[in-house]
């Protein structure tokens, strides 16, 4: 094994260069070599007290997995890896490392943490490649679960439950199984055949999937009780797009950021004809901060826009989105408006004539300017507009990207499932709802997070499952 590296800084990530991505969907991040992954691997000083995996919703055993890449053997990381996780090429791309596990890594204290997320995601990758095992089924317990929703969190309560011999069902109501990964997400942040890998790899430990089955709808909860099922999980997500309820929002090229991102990335609207078509090219303005804010504006410039905004009420050290998609967001041209917010979308309309093709679409966006005042209760500055600071953006395309919300349909079809003021379901530190035998967990439950903190309750819900149908 070679000797500890202590450099300060950690292994650069290989990506495509900024001019030629942004006119392309392939994925942004290269990845690690071997060389590289091993020699990040050094950096990691195998803390006894290992305060990296306190960090981690699904308490991968990080400093273990780590010293299998120190030693060249990835396959023996892997395994440790999907221990905890059933998703490890998914989460090496796409959570937010720096504010978990990263962010607990002694490393870290005086120089570069450990590069974590990237050597996760080397290990799913190299397994994917060299692999040729098949993951053994195992033996039936004869208990049967349902799964709603095939995103994070239920897709890692499937695997769970999966590995301890569950017959397990999970309930998908788009056509493509994967939930926000593969709708919500980019081609260029987290590759699709990704996802696909990830769900063979479930369907092969005995998962079944059904998808375009909309539960509330085609089947309520209460139906799958009847069906022999002696628990259901809710991970349903939060797909119910918010809007600022500004005067403009109906115009014709005002998106919600779900919207945009599910005609693009599962409906393939980028196509020369496309059956969903989207608003290809001209200016283009974001509104928001978040992830799905950088998703929104980024696809928007490989679709053609020739300027794209990003339109955001507080300034940048505020900014909710991960470092490295603002910086990636920036490399590409993205001009970030901070600072700044919406009061009306403009419109055009032709009194003298209403048949004029053009009338109803986006001409603009009238803003104030803001500044930051008093901490909010979560010890944020509140922004409080400048007087008579309005301006105009001249923009065709709006994609509002502040935020989702549970959808009410499983709600209004379930007798007793107690929800919060804002829609998401109450449940118990178990993830139980007020249901019994009904368990939820990610953004079904909190709102909009992130894809490790839905994975995080997805494993704690399958646990408590276990425990409740083994007594």
């Amino acid at each position: 094994m070679a000797k500890a590296n202590m450099s300060l800084t950690r292994n650069a990530m290989p990506v495509q260069d900024a001019k030629v991505r942004a006119h392309n969907f392939d994925e942004v991040a290269l990845g690690y070599t071997e060389e590289q992954a091993i020699d990040e691997a050094n950096r990691c000083l195998n803390c006894k007290n290992m305060p990296c995996v306190a960090g981690c919703p699904v308490k991968i055993h990080i400093p273990e997995f780590i010293t299998k890449i120190k030693e060249g053997d990835f396959e023996g990381a892997y395994q440790i890896i999907t221990k905890s996780s059933s998703l490890p090429a998914v989460c090496g791309r796409v959570c937010p490392q720096e504010t978990q596990c990263e962010s607990k890594c002694v490393r870290g204290i005086k120089g570069e943490s450990v590069g974590i997320g990237r050597l996760e995601r080397f290990v799913a990758d190299w397994h994917n490649t060299f692999c040729t095992e098949e993951p053994v089924k195992p033996e039936s317990n004869g208990h049967k679960v349902a799964i709603v929703g095939s995103g994070p969190s239920g897709l890692t309560c499937a695997g769970d439950l999966a590995k301890r011999g569950y017959d397990v069902t999970v309930y998908e109501a788009l056509h493509t199984a994967g939930g926000v990964l593969v709708y919500g997400i980019p081609e260029f942040r987290l590759p699709k055949k990704i996802v696909a890998k990830e769900v063979d790899t479930l369907k092969k430990l005995g998962v079944h999937i059904e998808t375009n089955v909309v539960i509330g709808k085609t089947l309520t909860i209460d139906e799958l009780f009847e069906m022999g099922y002696e628990a259901v999980f809710v991970g349903s997500g939060a797909g119910l797009p918010n809007f600022m309820g500004i005067p403009g929002e109906s115009l014709k090229g005002v998106y919600s950021a779900n919207e945009f991102l599910t005609r693009s990335n599962l409906m393939k609207s980028y196509l020369q004809n496309p059956e969903t078509p989207i608003m290809k090219g001209g200016k283009v303005a974001v509104v928001g901060g978040g992830n799905v804010a950088m998703d929104a504006a980024r696809t928007a410039l490989r679709l053609g826009a020739e300027k794209v905004y990003i339109v955001y009420r507080r300034s940048m050290e505020e900014l909710p989105a991960r470092r490295e998609e603002v910086e990636h967001a920036e490399e590409e041209g993205i001009e970030f408006r901070l600072l700044c917010n919406p009061t009306e979308i403009l419109g055009y309309n032709n009194p003298d004539d209403a048949r004029d093709s053009k009338n109803g679409f986006v001409t603009g966006m009238t803003c104030v300017k803001m500044e930051l005042g008093e901490p909010d209760e979560r010890g944020r500055r509140r922004p409080v507009v400048i007087p008579d600071s309005e301006f105009t953006i001249d923009v065709d395309t709006v994609i509002m990207s502040i935020g989702t919300s549970p959808n009410p349909l499983i709600k209004s079809t379930t007798e007793g499932l107690e929800v919060n003021r804002w829609g998401g379901i109450v449940v118990n530190e178990d993830g139980l709802t007020s249901r019994n035998a009904v368990y939820a967990g990610g953004d079904a439950v909190t709102g909009a997070a992130t894809v490790i903190s839905a994975m995080g309750a997805g494993k704690t819900a399958a646990k408590a499952i276990d425990e409740a149908l083994s007594k």
